[in-house]
């Protein structure tokens, strides 16, 4: 067999009769990939995984509760031997054999008339990868190609399919590896891609040299591109014929001023689409291994834009409201104005003990973390010199992720 390749071809199997000898774990491997392909599935084994059982259970599977007869074979298209025993799938391959029906051997693949390759699935291209009896090999080969293709970085750009409108993309916390699969094929996909000073930048080098740069950065207290023109510049390009991506960072729903986006394009009949990013108030206390919530310690948790302080007329944000609350507080944005915000959680009814730990360029490389409490908050911050962009962590879980610093937290629930 060794003295020649195999020959590949892609296996039709929807409503051909497949047979599954074996309900183990390879079995619970390979039966999920022939239901996709619309086979008509038979297992024959006397037991089989709590996974495969559920198949059955919904139908998707019809389960033969025995040892194998040759006869299992009978109308069969394809065949997969996989169980523990070696006579057992011998057995399976002549009666396969005698039959011409191709079958995999899971013990044996000498044995074997046909073999499972490595697959992969993206934008309608199934990608098979057959090493030399090598599956490791074979699946790392298969996962480099396919993380590629939805990446966009592998196929020809005038091969894609690509229809104007607009994506809004969030680009997460900043870190570019935290950038899902979905935002960056989008925007390897674009024609024009409209950023914010808050998007990985990093991934603005990755982009095709024919891909328009429009730099709309918000910068505190500089230059600043109006949202009217952002909707402006997105439209525009969108309705000359061009695939638009507006990158920014974190989340565009999460004051992110992306509906307002969405807004502007369905009133200028623009398609648009949304690729969610990893939201900061979440993330950035994550990565620096603060949880928002703790069982026992914290039920809920509230994200709050700080950009204005409390008082000012404009602000939407009941602060007394706020302070009664027992759970974690998330404050974007809030840098200037944290020690009037602490002053209105004092004032309020928060203890000036409470736990405060501000992320500053979180994800980034110049990460830090300043540990505080609500009394000494402002000084902290003059003493550290936080500049934004910063997330502040107010609440008990910041002691459960730093006791050296302020002691155990004491848990309100039975059982933990």
């Amino acid at each position: 067999m060794d003295d020649f390749p195999t020959y590949p071809s892609g296996l039709r199997l929807a409503d051909r009769r497949v047979v599954v000898v074996g309900g183990g774990h390879v079995a619970q491997r390979r039966v999920p990939q022939l239901i996709a392909a619309g086979a008509e599935v038979h297992v024959v084994a006397p037991e089989v995984t709590p996974a495969i059982e559920g198949l059955v259970g919904s139908g998707e599977v019809t389960w033969h509760e025995r040892g194998f007869a040759d006869a299992d074979l009978d109308e069969a298209w394809y065949c997969i031997a996989a169980t523990d025993l070696p006579e057992v799938n011998e057995r399976v391959s002549r009666a396969a054999e005698e039959r011409r029906v191709f079958c995999v051997r899971a013990d044996d693949a000498t044995r074997a008339t046909a073999w499972t390759p490595a697959t992969g699935r993206h934008d309608g291209i199934t990608v098979a990868v057959l090493g030399n009896r090598e599956p490791q090999r074979s699946a790392r080969i298969r996962d480099e190609i396919v993380e590629q293709m939805r990446e966009g970085v592998l196929a020809a750009r005038r091969q894609r399919r690509r229809t104007p409108g607009v994506v809004l993309v969030g680009g997460g916390p900043g870190d570019p590896e935290l950038i899902s699969v979905a935002g960056r094929k989008a925007l390897m996909d674009a024609d024009v891609v409209v950023a914010d000073r808050l998007a990985p930048r990093e991934l603005l080098g990755d982009l095709p040299a024919d891909v328009e740069l429009v730099d709309v950065a918000k910068l505190p207290r500089g230059r600043s591109a109006q949202q009217e023109e952002i909707n402006r510049v997105i439209v525009d390009r969108a309705l000359a014929g061009k695939r638009v991506v507006r990158f920014k960072g974190g989340d565009n729903f999460v004051f992110g001023r992306g509906y307002e986006e969405v807004i502007a394009c369905r009133e200028a009949g623009v398609p648009v689409t949304v690729v969610p990013g990893l939201t900061s108030p979440v993330s950035v206390p994550a990565v620096a291994g603060i949880p928002v919530t703790h069982r026992g310690v914290a039920h809920e948790f509230t994200v709050i834009s700080g950009h204005l302080p409390p008082g000012h007329p404009d602000s939407l944000t009941e602060w007394s409201a706020v302070a009664r609350l027992r759970g974690t507080l998330v404050l974007m944005m809030a840098v200037q104005n944290a020690p009037l915000i602490a002053e209105a959680l004092l004032a309020g009814g928060r203890a000036p003990t409470t736990p405060v730990a501000v992320v500053c360029d979180g994800t980034m490389p110049g990460e830090r973390t300043v540990l505080s409490t609500l009394a000494t908050l402002a000084a902290d911050l003059e003493a550290e010199q936080v500049k934004p962009p910063a997330i502040i962590v107010v609440g008990d879980v910041v002691a459960v992720a730093h006791p050296e610093r302020f002691g155990a937290v004491p848990s309100t629930e039975v059982g933990d």
